[in-house]
């Protein structure tokens, strides 16, 4: 039988909750050397931070496309959502401001294969690993290249 999300994955990792500074979870997040904490409410996971997240706060937004049209303005819907979610992003102060919520998963039974496929599919670079609903591990693509070399 082949290796799953639980062989590979970080158990017990490190979590934050929605109330705390932004500042305090990238302290965090150099301190134990992780790209990603998940973010807990009442024991449930309801987010992920990464670094990408947290550089987000550096970033200059980029304003929305408007569109002349009939000696008016419209604002191109993609660009304002996009928008107010840079916004919220780049001025956020907590971790619930900035974090992704409802996160891709991946169970803990999973072979490897499908949590690759999941980490390509899905354009992340790490995964909740669940056993149910309770959070056990994170896998990151890392994992997966250190599985594959430790292959014979």
């Amino acid at each position: 039988m082949g290796k799953t999300a639980r062989d590979i994955m970080t158990p017990d990792p490190v979590t934050v909750t929605e109330d705390m500074p932004v500042r305090d979870a990238a302290r965090l997040m150099a301190e134990r050397r992780v790209g990603a904490l998940p973010v807990l409410r009442d024991g449930a996971l309801v987010g992920i931070v990464t670094e990408g997240d947290l550089i987000m706060q550096d970033v200059k937004v980029q304003f929305p496309t408007y569109i002349h049209l009939l000696d008016g303005f419209i604002m191109y819907p993609p660009a304002a959502a996009r928008f107010e979610t840079e916004l919220k992003k780049a001025v956020g102060a907590t971790v619930g401001d900035v974090m992704t919520r409802k996160p891709v998963t991946v169970n803990a039974d999973a072979p490897i294969e499908d949590v690759a496929t999941l980490l390509v599919d899905k354009d992340v670079s790490r995964l909740p690993v669940m056993d149910g609903d309770r959070l056990v591990g994170i896998v990151s693509k890392s994992d997966i290249v250190r599985s594959l070399a430790s292959e014979e």
